[in-house]
């Protein structure tokens, strides 16, 4: 099997860096990704306390790294799922799409999210949890069902924006992007499937015990 041809990244923000690659695996590799990780992972949908009450979130995910990248969120810790073979192939091929764009990037972990259809949903965040660090890196893949990803400057200095996040797509985050600017799947009339794999470096001295 040949590689794609390696395309370079498109900027969408200069400052703090935002840009988008496109044709990260190629077809059919990127739509077998998305139906092998569709069958063969054990889906979860946790609940998250939200005012004094527990809530399911809208959409399935799973929390995958190496044994000690413990993640807390909401108030909960996630302890990590051991790597897929697929998801470590698909970690190495964002790894070298990022040296080939001169990008030296070391993630340990990875948050997938399973979104069923467009009334699925990740509310207004950042990701910005102390075990990330200061400045964190946030690799996005997005496979299957095309949708925009909306952000905000959080200081409202600028308009909003929408990146569409195509299928086989990375988008990533660069130092200063959690910082400053707060992300969200909003839902949308749009139908499919769509996965979303955020790789992240967990700062082991900083998680939880």
């Amino acid at each position: 099997m040949t590689s794609p041809p390696t395309l370079p990244g498109e900027p969408l923000l200069d400052s703090p860096s935002l840009t988008l690659f496109t044709g990260l695996l190629g077809e059919p590799t990127a739509t077998r990704l998305l139906n092998e990780l569709d069958q063969a992972l054990a889906w979860q949908r946790p609940t998250l306390r939200l005012y004094g009450r527990e809530h399911p979130i809208p959409r399935r995910q799973l929390w995958m790294g190496d044994l000690d990248a413990r993640y807390r969120y909401s108030g909960r810790d996630f302890l990590p799922e051991p790597w897929h073979p697929a998801v470590s192939t698909l970690h190495a091929a964002v790894i070298g799409r990022l040296a080939d764009a001169g990008l030296a990037a070391r993630f340990n972990s990875v948050l997938l999210n399973r979104y069923a259809g467009g009334e699925e949903r990740m509310g207004w965040h950042s990701d910005d949890e102390p075990e990330l660090g200061p400045d964190p890196l946030i690799a996005a893949v997005s496979l299957g069902s095309e949708r925009p990803l909306r952000f905000r400057w959080k200081d409202r200095s600028h308009a909003a924006f929408n990146v569409w996040l195509h299928h086989d797509s990375l988008l990533l985050m660069g130092a200063g992007v959690q910082g400053q600017l707060q992300h969200a799947l909003l839902p949308r009339r749009l139908p499919g499937l769509r996965i979303s794999l955020t790789f992240r470096r967990v700062h082991l001295a900083a998680s939880p015990v």
